[in-house]
Order: structure tokens, then sequence, then C-alpha cells
């Protein structure tokens, strides 16, 4: 199922591009294919950019419910999903993009690995309309002729770093490319708090018997995470063909493109999401508030007898 649902699809769709790019070359073929999938993801990366904002902006009243609650867990988690609510927030927003980008990534490598494999599979795996091509129909006649290098000058077959042979720099060079990607990728959407602490320093405190605040913890762990994923990266494409490290390189570039556009762009509408008052005063009609009058208090009986004696 996950075959046919996922890996057919996204392999049809580069090699459709491939069949119809003028030279039919693979590694240009790739690049576009990245580039039309980070804007179909466009929608999605915009939602999630939009509540990274957001967040990033919530960081001064966020510290105030931690100093507020005094460590009550109870109290400040209730504080916290009042505040995201009230603001229009969702912290699970990011989770979408990212399901989405491994199930492509997953997808995308087993088609890879098929072409790797066996070229021909560019002819079987293909769609009956896409064999029918006029590159599709030379290609089921002399499969020579695919070219699987970017711009013949990588070789996207390859490794970067291959056993008895040793490192193949064209490749290695790409696959740092896409670790340094995605380092600015994640430090982009980081906060900037002048006041941070690194995860050494909290950890030296709570060894002087200092209590550590968590949300301090986890945003250094966070922090952290701008170095761990970019290792893991490098780590897990050293080793494999260069082909999906091109398309880690050119969908970390699009998404800091676009996290910039979105970013930088639109200010006015980003802070009104996240500076949304509680209560939309500006919304009411005039018409509903009226004054109240000042009501006439009555004479008593007492009053009135006075009244009439003076008069």
């Amino acid at each position: 199922m996950f075959t046919t649902l996922i890996v057919q699809p996204l392999f049809n769709l580069l090699v459709f591009i491939y069949a119809l790019l003028p030279g039919h070359n693979f590694g240009l073929a790739l690049v576009l294919f990245t580039i039309i999938i980070r804007l179909l993801l466009w929608p999605l990366v915009k939602k999630q950019l939009h509540q990274a904002r957001a967040m990033r902006k919530l960081q001064p009243e966020l510290k105030k419910i931690k100093q507020a609650t005094k460590g009550n867990r109870q109290k400040e988690s209730m504080m916290l999903m009042e505040l995201y609510k009230e603001k229009g927030i969702n912290p699970f927003a990011t989770f979408p993009v990212l399901i989405v980008q491994l199930i492509i990534l997953i997808g995308l490598y087993s088609g890879l690995r098929k072409v790797i494999d066996d070229p021909h599979s560019l002819i079987t795996f293909s769609y009956p309309f896409i064999q029918d091509l006029s590159w599709m129909q030379t290609l089921a006649h002399n499969i020579h002729m695919f070219d699987n290098t970017l711009l013949s000058l990588v070789d996207l077959s390859r490794a970067a770093i291959n056993k008895g042979v040793g490192i193949y720099w064209p490749a290695m060079m790409i696959v740092l490319g896409s670790a340094v990607a995605q380092y600015y990728q994640a430090k982009q959407l980081m906060p900037n708090e002048k006041d941070q602490r690194s995860l050494r320093a909290i950890l030296k405190s709570a060894g002087e018997g200092k209590q550590a605040d968590q949300s301090e913890v986890n945003a250094a762990v966070g922090r952290n995470t701008r170095y761990l994923i970019p290792v893991m990266i490098f780590v897990f494409t050293v080793n494999i063909a260069s082909a999906l490290s091109l398309y880690w390189l050119v969908s970390g570039l699009v998404a800091f493109i676009q996290q910039s556009i979105v970013l930088n762009k639109d200010e006015t509408e980003m802070e009104a999401l996240a500076d949304k008052p509680s209560r939309n005063l500006a919304a009411i009609p005039e018409a509903e508030i009226v004054p109240s009058k000042p009501k006439k208090k009555k004479k008593s009986n007492a009053a009135k007898k006075a009244s009439k004696r003076r008069k």
C-alpha cells in the first residue's frame, strides 16, 4: 500500500519531469522535483511558520506565567493552554509538516534506490502514459542513454564515502551542504533571547543546589537540536547515494527561502496573531453600549408632608 500510494506517485512525478526536461539530466530533474514538492507544501509550511513566529513573540508572557505559578505544574499547564487558546496558537502545528516531509523522504529514497539498483525501473515502474513519452521509448531501447549525474559534475549513484574507494568529494560537498542548510533552517526558527543560558550552565547551577526551570531546560535542549539534526543528516547520508543528499540540500535551501519570506513579510498580520487581545471591544457595535440613566429617588411620605407645610 505504501508503494502504491506514496512511492510510485513520487517516482512517476520525478520521471515525468526527467522525460520532459530538455537535455534529460536526472540531477536537474531531481532539483526541479524538490522545488515542486516544497511549493506544494507551501500552505502547510506557511501555517507552521505563522505559529512558530507567534510562539516566539509569546516568550515574555510564557516567562511571566512560569514566575507567577512558582512551580505549580497543573496551574502552569492550565494557564498556558488558556494563553494558547486566547492567541489562537496550536503548539503541535509543526507535526503535520514534519510527518509529510518524512513520508516524502522515505518514498523518494525507495524510488531512487530502484533507479540506482536497476535503471530499467525507469520504464518498468512508470505509469503507462509516461512509458509512452518519446524519451522513455528511446530509453526502453537503449537504457545506457540514462544520465544519472548532476550536470555531468556529480555521479548521483555514488556515496560520499565508499568502502575501499575513499571519499568522493563532489558527493561529500552535497552532503556537507545539506547539513549546513539544515542548521540554518533550524536556527532561523529558534527564539533569540538575550538572557538564555546553555544546557551546561543550567546543569552546573543544578549541581550547586539551585532548582532548574524545566522550561529553560527544554529551551536549551531545543537549541542543541540545531547541531544534532545536521549531524544526524550527515551520518545518515554520507554512506548512501548522493541523489538523496541532493534532495535534502535543495529542500533545505528552498525551506530557508520560504521561512525568510514568511518571517519577514506581512509583519502586521503575524503581530496581530500574537498580540490579539482577549476581548475585542472594537467589534462591539456602538448601539449596544447604552449608558445607564440615573434613577430619580422617590420622596418618602414624611418628605412630602414637610413640603406641603412649607408651601
